[in-house]
């Protein structure tokens, strides 16, 4: 009876491994028929002069507002500090005016920098809309290009952290800047 049971143990354990031998070579030779591609975007957004005078103007905005939010802040510092040296001083109603005062400060700095610069603040639409014209562009010159050259995938070794190597003979990041006219 034991025999009999590994016996059908060890047919069952072949069968499985034939039908994930089979599995295997159907899905290589489906992936060896596709065609892949890498872009460096880093390389090609570098390029693109557009795109830096984009990241150079963000840059000068967001200092620019940053500025404001850390002057409201100092500003709030500054009253907590005076409120701090005046308080012996103070009738119980004159200090609930300066902490109102204080906390009103530090309230508008606090919503300021979320206009400026929260998820779907000031410096995201700036970016967004600066941005999204270059993006565009270089997305249709490599779908231009992957369609002319017949490749189904194209992956951004700049980003995929799951590229270990890829050839340079399939990058094709030089003939998209050159589709771009850079």
């Amino acid at each position: 009876m034991k025999k009999l049971m590994k016996n059908m143990m060890n047919r069952r354990c072949l069968m499985l491994m034939a039908l994930f031998t089979i599995h295997c070579s159907l899905f290589i030779s489906s992936a060896a028929a596709q065609k892949f591609a890498l872009v460096d975007m880093e390389y090609i957004l570098k390029s693109i002069p557009a795109y830096e005078r984009a990241n150079e103007q963000l840059s000068q905005v967001s200092k620019q507002w940053q500025a404001e939010v850390e002057a409201l802040n100092t500003e709030a510092q500054t009253l907590y500090k005076n409120y701090q040296n005046e308080v012996v001083f103070l009738s119980q109603e004159q200090k609930k005016q300066r902490q109102d005062a204080i906390v009103e400060k530090e309230r508008q700095a606090a919503d300021l920098k979320k206009q400026y610069f929260g998820p779907e603040g000031e410096l995201f639409k700036k970016r967004t809309a600066l941005m999204s014209p270059i993006q565009e562009e270089i997305y249709n010159a490599v779908k231009d290009v992957a369609d002319q050259r017949g490749y189904q995938l194209v992956l951004d070794r700049a980003s995929d952290t799951g590229i270990i190597f890829g050839s340079p003979k399939i990058d094709i990041s030089s003939e998209v800047l050159r589709k771009l006219g850079y």
